[in-house]
């Protein structure tokens, strides 16, 4: 072994960046104890386990048009799906436009306005609208959602605290429309994704369902039985949890500590601070930091590291995909040095193989938690969206050696990937068809 890889691989495992430095049995423990004391209604519990009165169907209503709203980011869509005698979606009459209270703050009035004007161009074509609402949302149990907190990037006030769907009615009916027989079935953007799994065509019978989701943030959903959610009195059956996983409470090392006392939240969203999109790229920018500092990467290395800005996921991303290519920036840092191009290499990858050995944890538990997958042949499905885990170099790969050397050959657990496209818009379809 070189000089080069043996310091830098001391430096990886002296502050836990490795993923060999993950205890993937006791951090599974872990994160299964945390998910009981979020079903049980412990406050303290990092993992809030938010109920979603929304069940898993056995099969699709054929041919029955379904009013979708999917209101994510800056952005509102509309449309109607319906599924075919093949359980597939078809999406008609799409229409985007820009989410009220993105330009500049609403009333609570005009933003229902807007959700009406949306809804109103296909009100005759369904008595069902899902709509996927991928902000912080209470679920209640009639199947409607009240807002907690908006991304900076909306402007809503007024709308804090009011059941979106009730209001949405209201509006409706104030225009003069019928609205006694329309329901509305509210959800997030991680619970639509396992419902889309359930439209996925396949010769194979699933055990189970996980919604995942690694891109800007992350999530996870998984079913559960009623009997173990126990702040809740309900009667026997099963129902979509919403996770909120990536506000589980794990920190490896003193650098990750500083890394999460330097963002706006510090003590929340742990997990998401390690392993998504929003923030792998400062979290290696610190770690390249401390590298720097503690000698690992030259003087040379640090003048051109600070010359190029922000670090970003993609960037990093970029170096591991082609660590020869000199228009990317953090080749164009370790020029003419291979001790600093071997130990960055080295750096970036560690943090995304221990970013996918805590993905990996996190699919783990879950499944583990729903007690699916036990028969090869009936494996869970997990249906994993989001651009981070797709498009960043080798984190899926690396999830899934983590999840098969934990889960498939240590507990003898089965499960099966699948990317759906639209998935929002078609689990929100699904659930409205169940109200």
């Amino acid at each position: 072994m070189n000089e080069t890889i043996e310091r830098t691989g001391q430096f990886l495992a002296r502050h836990k960046i490795s993923a060999e430095a993950i205890e993937m049995e006791p951090l599974m423990e872990r994160f299964s104890a945390e998910m009981e004391r979020g079903l049980a209604g412990d406050e303290q519990s990092s993992l809030k386990m938010i109920p979603t009165y929304t069940p898993v169907v056995d099969s699709l209503e054929v041919g029955k048009p379904v009013i979708v709203l999917d209101a994510g980011g800056t952005n509102l869509r509309s449309c109607i799906v319906e599924f075919d005698e093949e359980g597939k979606a078809q999406i008609s009459d799409f229409r985007k436009t820009t989410m009220p209270g993105f330009k500049r703050e609403v009333s609570g009035a005009e933003f229902f306005s807007v959700l009406a004007d949306e809804t109103e161009r296909l009100i005759d074509r369904s008595d069902r609208i899902g709509f996927c609402f991928s902000y912080a949302a209470e679920i209640l149990a009639n199947h409607d959602g009240v807002p907690l907190i908006f991304s900076k990037e909306i402007k809503a006030p007024e709308v804090i605290g009011k059941p979106v769907g009730a209001n949405l009615l209201r509006e409706l009916a104030r225009r003069g429309h019928d609205v006694s027989s329309k329901r509305v079935a509210v959800l997030n953007d991680t619970v639509a994704t396992l419902l889309a799994g359930v439209s996925a065509k396949s010769e194979v019978p699933y055990s189970g369902y996980v919604g995942f989701i690694l891109g800007t943030g992350t999530n996870t959903a998984y079913v559960e039985d009623h009997e173990k959610i126990t702040k809740l009195s309900l009667k026997p059956g099963r129902q979509i949890i919403n996770v909120e996983s990536g506000n589980f409470d794990f920190c490896p090392g003193e650098v990750d500590r500083a890394f999460f006392d330097s963002t706006e939240h510090p003590h929340a969203y742990h997990l998401e601070k390690m392993i998504s999109g929003a923030y792998l790229g400062p979290l290696a920018a610190m770690i390249i930091g401390r590298a720097i500092e503690e000698g690992v990467l030259s003087n040379r290395f640090a003048q051109r590291f600070s010359a190029i800005g922000p670090l970003s996921t993609t960037v990093m991303s970029n170096y591991l995909e082609m660590p020869f290519n000199e228009e990317y920036a953090l080749v164009s840092c370790v020029k003419e040095s291979e001790d600093d191009a071997q130990a960055l290499w080295m750096i970036v990858n560690a943090i995304i193989d221990r970013a996918a050995k805590l993905t990996a944890a996190n699919l783990a538990a879950t499944i583990l938690k729903r007690g699916a997958g036990t028969d090869p042949r009936r494996p869970v499905l997990i249906n994993a969206d989001g651009t981070t885990f797709y498009k960043t170099e080798y984190l899926k790969l690396y999830t899934e050696f983590h999840l098969k050397e934990h889960l498939q050959d240590r507990h003898r657990r089965y499960y099966r990937f699948t990317q759906i496209a639209d998935s929002p818009t078609i689990g929100a379809a699904i659930a409205a068809l169940g109200v």
